[in-house]
């Protein structure tokens, strides 16, 4: 008999959500991101699928179909290059947009802010960005260095003769530029509810993994975005004081975002991609000044808020697991790449919800046997009391499609036994 896609939509909401709140579901649930594996499978580029999103998502469906997954994701990263193709944004590369079509979307990391400039950002975050950052990361926006400072306005009617300066070419231009990615966003975000729509009228749930904002750890901002890697490991020595006065602004002003964004959709999760923090990056004492006590500041800040942190802790973070021990237990879900996750469960089972883990190594070059063999592991560790949600260490990009079948039938199988 056929199950009903109202039925397997609600069960399998639901299997997710208890697997969120720490409880034991009927068996363990397993998501699929398929991300770029859909070009392969549909035989377009990745070009094709940023520029097409509506096929993009022809190819969720299908597949999702095919593997029936409790959750498929996938299109949320095609369709998003338009906004940085118009900006000129010097920080991505897309395929077909500064890349070849079937090369992967790449971050291109600079240093956007000089260390001699760490005082001016300290000092007005919001002028720094708005003067200073926005230009150089948007050539389509360089005119914004031509502003007034903001304050200006506090004079009232006798500041606004800086009004005039709107009248440049570079300045109205970039205004027009931003309106362009305005007018692009309203139109992704109704294309966006209608593919969640057609998901869930398929069986699969959507909102179990709709954030409510994206916000990143104070040290990755630094490094990821204004002072570049090398720039802020330098930092640790040459400045350290304004290294963590600077991470003091960034994780208030974090949480106020990510605060004013949730409160206008209602979206409890809120997605931490974490990139600095791993094993490989620095010492454990530098983890204990630079990163770790703001990470957990920002993430108690959201708890308090009535949010739920879903950090992503990219890499390896055997070394770091027990810091983890100190979050409120309950309160956050953690989705892990390439730790060992048989330890994972043993120091943070109690704390958090584990998502993740499973090798794409296995998934690309794996036999049949050695995948079941892990996914049987798995299940039988990390599925014991619940808590656990069976998903790729990464994105399925170059996973073997064979492959990818039998993960989610043994997942299947051998997570009703736990």
């Amino acid at each position: 008999m056929t199950t009903s896609p109202e039925k397997l939509l609600a069960e399998r909401r639901q299997r997710i959500l208890d697997a969120y709140d720490m409880k034991v579901p009927d068996r363990v649930p397993i998501t699929l991101n398929f991300s770029y594996m859909l070009a392969r499978l549909g035989g377009v580029t990745k070009q094709e699928l940023h520029d097409n999103p509506d096929k993009a998502q022809e190819l969720l469906e299908k597949w999702a179909l095919y593997y029936q997954p409790d959750a498929a994701f996938g299109i949320g990263t095609f369709g998003t290059h338009m906004p940085s193709v118009i900006l000129g944004d010097r920080q991505t590369k897309w395929p077909g947009y500064g890349l070849g079509p079937d090369q992967p979307f790449q971050f291109v990391e600079g240093e956007f802010m000089k260390a001699e400039e760490y005082d001016e950002f300290i000092e007005d975050p919001s002028d720094f960005t708005l003067r200073k950052f926005v230009p150089r990361i948007y050539s389509a926006l360089e005119g914004f260095a031509d502003l007034p400072v903001l304050t200006s306005f506090l004079r009232g009617y006798g500041g606004l003769a800086g009004v005039a300066v709107l009248n440049k070419p570079s300045l109205r231009s970039a205004l027009e530029a931003l309106l362009k990615v305005a007018d692009w966003y309203a139109q992704s975000a109704t294309r966006t509810a209608e593919y969640a729509r057609r998901m869930e009228a398929l069986g699969f749930p959507v909102d179990v993994r709709v954030f409510g904002a994206t916000t990143l750890a104070p040290f990755d901002l630094l490094a990821d975005n204004l002072r570049g890697m090398r720039g802020v490991f330098l930092d640790m020595y040459r400045c350290p004081d304004k290294l963590l006065a600077a991470q003091e602004k960034i994780r208030r002003f974090s949480v106020e975002q990510v605060i004013q964004t949730t409160s206008a959709t209602g979206r409890k999760l809120i997605f931490i991609p974490l990139h600095r923090g791993s094993d490989g990056f620095m010492s454990i004492e530098q983890f204990e000044t630079f990163y770790w006590p703001q990470l957990k500041a920002l993430m108690l800040d959201l708890i308090k808020a009535g949010l739920k942190p879903y950090p992503f802790y990219e890499g390896v973070w055997d070394q770091r697991l027990e810091y983890l021990r100190e979050l409120p237990k309950g309160k956050t879900i953690g989705m892990f790449q390439s730790s060992n996750m048989f330890k994972v469960k043993e120091i943070v089972g109690d704390v958090m919800t584990i998502v993740g883990g499973f090798p794409v190594s296995l998934l690309e070059g794996g036999s049949h046997e050695q995948v079941r063999e892990y996914t049987r592991k798995m299940c039988k560790a990390l599925g014991k009391n619940g808590g656990f949600i069976m998903s790729a260490s990464v994105a399925l990009d170059e996973c073997n499609p064979e492959l990818v079948k039998v993960w989610v039938d043994a997942t299947k199988e051998y997570g009703t036994a736990v």
